[in-house]
């Protein structure tokens, strides 16, 4: 075991898991933060003395143009980026909004950016016009930075951004933009940190916006500390990362997600990230394609990835390079579990956190898993279910996940919601910080998710979380993906209805229907079944990957009104 940053106490185990064992580690684990940090130039630039070092290897949207990046390449690129910045005026604490594909002239920027303190506003590059006046004008950014097919979503809304004073297009120059690729290329690719303004470990790094599943979406911080060494804590103990790794998640550059596994804690770690420039829908094939080309070693998707991969015939690639693969984004199903381990070897850790944290709780390789449980909170975080009282909740009941922040609150989970002080009361109450989320605990202290709290149906008496229901759905040949939302019945007040994408090979029909039903009641309590499914092509998801139950409840309650 040797250690790999002077900010952790736990060293890393080259032999073996690093968490070799839970109440061990979690008992022993402790960071140690500086009064002054700097993501770029503290785990950057330190990697980058050793010029062979691999950081990143890059793959086009076809797979087939394949390039590799050093940490000396990202440390060149990233003090271009940060003299050109600075040539234009920008100065710490500035917002900038960033709406770039994978590619690595996004990370040139976040690295950047980092070094300088200035504050990036990573966006998904789905998002519309009215997203990003938004976003703007909420933080009041001075510039935006976009790839050159997104300009026309500023451009539209322009006039409406007064703040807004800096304009980079990166790709094909735009009338009106200033060229990136053409400013990188002047500037100077030397910079030292004596040269800026010194960050602090509790200065902001970046900010995020919340999804946004029932209101607008809110602000998120994040510091040097909790995400550029928080993050060690993600990488270390569930994605179980070495410096030898060459890690892959799936996600898009504006989803939280890609903080989680594309550019913080493995970095700390020493490891090489996956980074391929998908386009357009998700493609299974190219994906299994690049696992067993770029022979990636620990893996990391959505349910919903991992539910188009399993369709293909698997047998058909050479997986065994993987040693570890993880899920994250909304709970996995046990029977994807099951099928992926049977032909890659790996199991699927499940893990849990949010925008507004980094992993709090995770299955290890040290512990057994139990099939559809989140496992257990990571190192550093106390964390229980709390009633509505701020009480903790007795063994197998129903409580909001909830996370310790007093006396000391932990690193790695955000302090507030920037300039929104009444969404920082409404999840901030006592000595807890409220996730949003619902789950029950085992006797073994396992977590068990059960659903956003405005998911859960009441329907004839009983509570039902639309997970278990969807787990059980999950598990017919069918299925593809599903949806469970609680749905205005006459009778019963409030009936269970899913909403099923079917997996190819199927026809919708009444006699699907009941099986589909038959095959819940088997696999779950019968009073779960969903009494009505409607098949449909597509579910409503956030730009971060979740399904918008909200959006399906409305749709329902709206329908039930005109009858």
């Amino acid at each position: 075991m040797e250690p790999t940053t002077p900010y952790d106490n736990i060293p890393l185990n080259l032999d073996g898991p690093n968490m070799w064992d839970y109440d061990e580690v979690t008992e022993k684990f402790k960071f140690e933060i500086p009064e002054f940090f700097n993501y770029g130039f503290d785990v950057i630039d330190r990697w980058a003395d050793d010029r062979s070092k691999l950081a990143m290897v890059w793959a086009d949207s076809d797979g087939e143009d394949i390039r590799k990046y050093t940490f000396f390449d990202l440390k060149r690129l990233s003090n271009k980026c940060a003299n050109m910045l600075r040539s234009k005026g920008f100065k710490k604490g500035d917002r900038v909004f960033v709406m770039v594909p994978r590619l690595v002239e996004w990370y040139a920027v976040m690295l950047g950016t980092a070094k300088l303190g200035v504050i990036p506003m990573p966006a998904p590059n789905i998002l519309v016009p009215h997203d990003v006046e938004y976003r703007i004008n909420q933080a009041e950014a001075v510039g935006a930075i976009m790839w050159h097919e997104n300009i026309g979503k500023v451009d539209e809304v322009r006039q409406q951004c007064p703040t807004l004073k800096h304009f980079f297009c990166i790709g094909q120059p735009q009338e009106g933009w200033e060229d990136f690729n053409e400013l990188i290329e002047q500037a100077s690719s030397k910079l030292s940190r004596d040269e800026v303004e010194a960050t602090r470990a509790d200065d902001i790094l970046l900010i995020y916006f919340t999804s946004g599943t029932t209101k607008f979406p809110k602000m998120v911080p994040h510091t040097q500390a909790s995400y550029g060494i928080g993050h060690i804590i993600t990488a270390k103990f569930w994605q179980d990362l070495k410096p030898t790794d060459l890690h892959w998640t799936l996600s898009d550059t504006g989803w939280a997600k890609a903080g989680w596994g594309k550019l913080y804690g493995q970095w700390q770690i020493g490891a090489a990230v996956m980074v391929h420039n998908a386009a357009g829908r998700f493609d299974a094939k190219t994906h299994l394609k690049l696992i067993e080309k770029c022979g990636i070693t620990t893996f990391c998707a959505p349910p919903t990835a991992y539910r188009m991969l399993i369709l293909e015939d698997l047998s058909a690639y050479d997986l065994t390079g993987l040693r570890h693969s993880l899920a994250a984004g909304e709970p996995l199903n046990p029977e994807i579990i099951k099928i992926w381990k049977e032909h890659t070897g790996t199991t699927i850790y499940d893990g849990f956190g949010q925008t507004e944290s980094v992993n709090l709780i995770a299955n290890f390789p040290c512990m057994p898993i139990k099939f559809g449980s989140m496992g257990k909170p990571t190192p550093g975080f106390e964390i229980e279910l709390i009633d509505d009282n701020g009480q903790p909740v007795a063994v197998n009941e129903e409580g909001h996940i909830a996370v310790k922040v007093k006396p000391e609150p932990p690193v790695g989970l955000f302090r507030e919601y920037w300039r929104n002080p009444e969404a920082t009361s409404e999840a901030f109450v006592g000595d807890w910080y409220y996730t949003g989320d619902k789950a029950t605990k085992d006797e073994d202290g396992y977590f068990w998710f059960v659903g956003r709290a405005d998911d859960v149906i009441k329907a004839s008496g009983y509570r039902i979380g639309p997970f278990e229901v969807e787990s059980a759905l999950q598990s017919h040949p069918a299925v593809a993906e599903s949806a469970v939302v609680g749905s205005p019945d006459e009778l019963r007040g409030t009936i269970v209805k899913a909403f099923i994408v079917l997996a190819p090979g199927h026809t919708a029909g009444d006699d699907l229907v009941k099986d589909i039903q038959d095959h819940v009641k088997r696999e779950t309590a019968p009073y779960k079944y969903p009494r009505e499914v409607e098949f449909v092509t597509e579910l409503p998801k956030t730009v971060s990957g979740k399904i918008r139950r909200v959006e399906l409840r409305k749709i329902e309650e709206e329908k039930k009104l005109k009858k």
